[in-house]
């Protein structure tokens, strides 16, 4: 896609989150949660979310797939292309902060050609922060350019992490206790919310392990778009990875503790 249909893309994606946050925000703190075979939560929220998005995206773009969490894979008009455009959607990425009431979730949308994302966006329903940018388009928040931290002394930053057991069941266990040994200002600034405090320059660098292509899609686009390094490293069994995103230096040394 050139830089014209990537932008009137990032507008059917916009469209998309206005969707999801009209389903979101009514049920937030007001909706009951499920567990599902994987043990993770899920609410009718999500649910409700993912078929706003879908939709909107569907209409826009019938040739394109779309892989979201909650309802697998859908394959696009023109199915016969396997490496043909791709929406990958997460409709509420931090869904225990949804179900327990804390604002800190956010929607996640990419587009892959090619297997690659080209465009992503990080919606904060809750917050009214909306990030988005594609390839040569920057990174955009509530649209204004934002750009990753400039801070190099690990010593300084801020540097977040996912949840720690995400960090067992990909077999870095040890990366985890050495940034709560070394790191003096390590906070868990998890999921998609911890994405966007990168991309807002806050949070120095990020460590977030056992992702989804749906959780890691946007952040990939993002983070470069902002000026940061996205490092995508494979997890223990190969089905999913770890990204370590942020302050190029800061993400040099980061990868040189974990790799």
């Amino acid at each position: 896609m050139d830089s014209q249909k990537l932008e009137a893309a990032a507008r059917v994606a916009c469209a998309a989150a206005d969707a999801a946050r009209a389903e979101i925000g009514p049920r937030f703190r007001a909706v009951a949660v499920e567990t599902k075979r994987d043990g993770s939560p899920v609410t009718e929220a999500d649910r409700a979310a993912e078929r706003a998005i879908r939709e909107v995206l569907r209409t826009a773009y019938p040739d394109f797939a779309i892989l979201g969490e909650e309802f697998g894979e859908e394959a696009g008009a023109s199915a016969s292309d396997p490496g043909g455009p791709r929406w990958v959607v997460d409709p509420i990425d931090g869904t225990i902060a949804f179900s327990r009431g804390i604002p800190l979730f956010a929607t996640l949308i990419a587009l892959l050609e090619d297997g690659e994302p080209v465009l992503g966006l990080i919606d904060c329903p809750m917050l009214d922060e909306r990030y988005v940018g594609f390839v040569g388009g920057g990174c955009l928040r509530n649209g204004r350019r934002t750009h990753v931290s400039e801070e190099t002394d690990l010593s300084r930053a801020i540097i977040s992490h996912g949840d720690p057991f995400c960090f067992d069941r990909s077999g870095m266990r040890a990366a985890f206790e050495r940034l709560a040994r070394e790191v003096p200002m390590l906070r868990g600034y998890t999921d998609g919310f911890g994405h966007a405090q990168v991309l807002a320059g806050g949070v120095g660098a990020m460590v977030d392990c056992d992702l989804n292509p749906w959780d890691a899609a946007a952040a990939q686009i993002l983070v470069p778009e902002a000026g940061g390094r996205c490092v995508t490293l494979p997890a223990r069994d190969g089905a999913k990875v770890c990204l370590v995103i942020g302050n190029p230096s800061l993400v040099e040394q980061l990868v040189g503790w974990i790799a």
